[in-house]
């Protein structure tokens, strides 16, 4: 089996096509063989019946028998002795028995047909019609042969055919191919002139060299905006600790660690937040499972960190089952509160609904809100927005990308807009979930 897919394309499709051409040509030999003999059989007995015809009409009407060479035709009596003043035929009873019901009878290399007829005066002769069967045996063994022959020939042909046909229809892929290893970065495949299945994976190429580009494109992206958020904090730390081993002064030396701290927190969240959306471009998803998004809610808000903005939750149903994992509801729900809390000037509405399909949960603030401009791109990775809401330091840039691609892949969506209050309002939207 190594061996056979070690081939190329051209030669396992020969072989395969000249194989089935001589396993259905050899089967056809065989039953063109099997039928040669009684093909033959009938051809002489088509040949005596149109000999005994004329001669039996001669023996009933009393005249002498016509001359139906190659076919001998003899007048027997009942019993089989010729009347006629020729020699024995050498039939035996038997086989004059089977003659007088009209069945044919084969011996000593010839084939007999018979039929019973009355003379003038009411004698009834056996007329028979004998031809012999000389090289019967011969032309049904060569002949079987010979249709081997002719099978293993056809074989041989069709698979010369296919192969070069094969060859041809390869030709385009080959100067594809070679097309393909010479093609400079940011090229495309050129498409053929002909609509068929050559242009089509020319044009599946060119789509996955597109979201090849992409991908690279947001990788280069990622690992430079991730390189320079850890450039911040890791020099920051370095500054504040130089600073703290030289100034000899405990307060400053406390005040400087506590800056540490805060800064060793931000890395730490952004490390957390860089390993999160490595796991989910790895394609790594818990299995989902009904959450219960209420009691989810209130065991976020309970989660907020003393001294954040008044936190209200407005239900509008008891219970809301979404179809997700629990340990990403806590993630989604902790990153928007504390986004909230980030900017929200005093109070924070967290809402949440239901519908037959979806659920949604709400959170509007009283910040200064989102413009309309950078309501897209507030999901994109590091990206901060450069108004009132950025004078409030302290995030990494990726908690609502991790919110965002989260719910994506759980085929939910997320919403930004603006809250009654005038702050901002983010929409998280999942599929509901049924509940037995």
């Amino acid at each position: 089996m190594t061996w056979w897919r070690g081939r190329s394309l051209q030669a396992r499709i020969t072989v395969l096509a000249a194989t089935i051409t001589l396993g259905c040509l050899l089967g056809l030999a065989a039953l063109a063989a099997a039928k040669l003999s009684p093909l033959l059989i009938d051809s002489v007995d088509r040949e005596l019946t149109g000999a005994l015809g004329p001669a039996g009409a001669e023996v009933a009407a009393g005249r002498a028998l016509p001359v139906t060479a190659p076919v001998t035709v003899r007048v027997l009596d009942i019993s089989g002795t010729p009347v006629e003043g020729g020699a024995p035929s050498g039939l035996g009873g038997a086989d004059v028995g089977l003659l007088k019901a009209g069945q044919p009878v084969q011996q000593d290399g010839a084939r007999y047909l018979g039929a019973v007829v009355s003379t003038p005066d009411g004698t009834q002769r056996l007329v028979v019609a004998g031809a012999g069967l000389v090289g019967f045996s011969a032309a049904v063994h060569y002949g079987g042969v010979w249709l081997v022959v002719v099978a293993s020939v056809g074989a041989l042909v069709a698979g010369l055919a296919t192969w070069l046909v094969v060859r041809l229809a390869l030709r385009p892929v080959a100067r594809m191919r070679g097309t393909v290893r010479t093609l400079p970065p940011g090229a495309r495949l050129p498409l053929p002139d002909s609509h068929d299945e050559l242009r089509a994976l020319a044009e599946e190429f060119n789509a996955l060299l597109e979201r090849q580009e992409q991908a690279s494109e947001r990788l280069r992206r990622f690992t430079g905006d991730a390189a320079h958020e850890l450039r911040s904090p890791v020099a920051s730390i370095r500054v504040q600790a130089e600073v703290a081993v030289t100034n000899p002064d405990p307060e400053l030396s406390q005040e400087t660690l506590g800056d540490i701290l805060t800064e060793a927190e931000r890395l730490s969240s952004l490390l957390d937040g860089l390993l999160s959306l490595a796991r989910s471009d790895a394609g790594e998803v818990p299995p989902a499972e009904p959450v219960e998004l209420v009691s989810e809610v209130r065991a976020a808000v309970a989660r907020l960190p003393a001294g954040a903005p008044e936190t209200r939750v407005s239900n509008a149903v008891a219970q809301a089952w979404a179809w997700s994992a629990h340990g990403e509801v806590e993630l989604v729900l902790d990153n928007l509160l504390r986004n909230a809390c980030r900017y929200a000037r005093g109070e924070i509405v967290v809402s949440v609904l239901a519908s037959r399909s979806s659920v949604r949960v709400v959170v509007d603030d009283d910040g200064p809100g989102i413009a309309p401009e950078h309501r897209e791109k507030v999901f994109d990775r590091f990206y901060r927005v450069s108004d009132d809401r950025a004078r409030i330091t302290g995030g990494t840039g990726l908690g609502l990308a991790m919110v965002a691609e989260t719910v994506r892949r759980r085929g939910g969506r997320v919403q930004v807009g603006e809250s009654p209050d005038g702050g901002a309002r983010f929409q998280v939207i999942w599929r509901s979930a049924p509940v037995s």
